[in-house]
């Protein structure tokens, strides 16, 4: 069973941080695009930041590029998610994902094959 287990969120005043980690287990971790998304109320599911299977690959929403860093470590099958100088319309339910992909290099996560339950971020002004 696959189990992708995000951590790390909570209530900061803006301009904080916060490090979001996700756990993933039963799963060919290397096999796999890491990625988070968010989901603010209201509005749609948005893509936020991910990271190729080798790792040596990042990319990012316009909206978080310099205030946020992914790592993936592959040996212990998690991904992080740094939030740095963080505003009011950052708020939302951020989710670990994971796709399935044949490229070590691949970033983008058009269609995640593996969800986890959110984890609340929640910044005030």
């Amino acid at each position: 069973q696959v189990q992708l287990v995000e951590s790390g969120g909570g209530l900061v005043q803006a301009g904080g941080s916060l490090r979001l980690s996700c756990a993933a287990s039963g799963l060919t971790f290397r096999g796999y695009a890491l990625g988070w998304f968010r989901q603010a109320p209201g509005k749609e599911r948005e893509f936020v930041a991910a990271a190729s299977r080798n790792s040596y690959f990042t990319n990012y929403a316009d909206s978080v590029k310099g205030r946020f860093a992914l790592s993936r470590d592959n040996a212990k099958n998690t991904v992080n998610l740094q939030m740095n100088s963080l505003k009011p319309e950052d708020t939302a339910v951020y989710y670990c994902a994971a796709q399935r992909t044949p490229s070590a290099y691949y970033t983008a996560l058009p269609k995640p094959d593996y969800w986890g339950q959110g984890t609340q971020v929640t910044v005030s002004s």
